[in-house]
């Protein structure tokens, strides 16, 4: 499963009880969003140093938008992660508090 659609699904499981995910499935999904937010990072940074290297208009232009896409899904992804990243907190916390 992709990983949006893994991150989407742990958010829409239940946070307690039954069907809720496991602290290690949380946590190995945000192993994996933050992994992908790296490489989106370096690939907006690879982006922006072409965009500086170029002095072709219309590949200029076509690279301006690919930074622009690249910027807004890292936006998103942190968007989330920092949702799922809550997530586990409280899941940490009320394991302790069970404990």
């Amino acid at each position: 499963m992709p990983l949006w659609d893994r991150i989407a699904e742990l958010l829409r499981l239940p946070e307690h009880g039954p069907g809720a995910p496991s602290i290690e499935a949380i946590e190995t999904t945000l192993t994996d969003g933050y992994a992908e937010a790296l490489a989106l990072d370096a690939e907006r940074w690879r982006i922006e140093q072409r965009i500086g290297e170029t002095p072709n208009r219309k590949e200029h232009a076509r690279l301006s938008a690919r930074l622009e896409t690249t910027h807004a899904e890292l936006v998103e992804l942190r968007s989330i992660l920092r949702s799922l990243h809550a997530r586990v907190r409280a899941a940490r916390r009320a394991r302790r508090e069970a404990a």
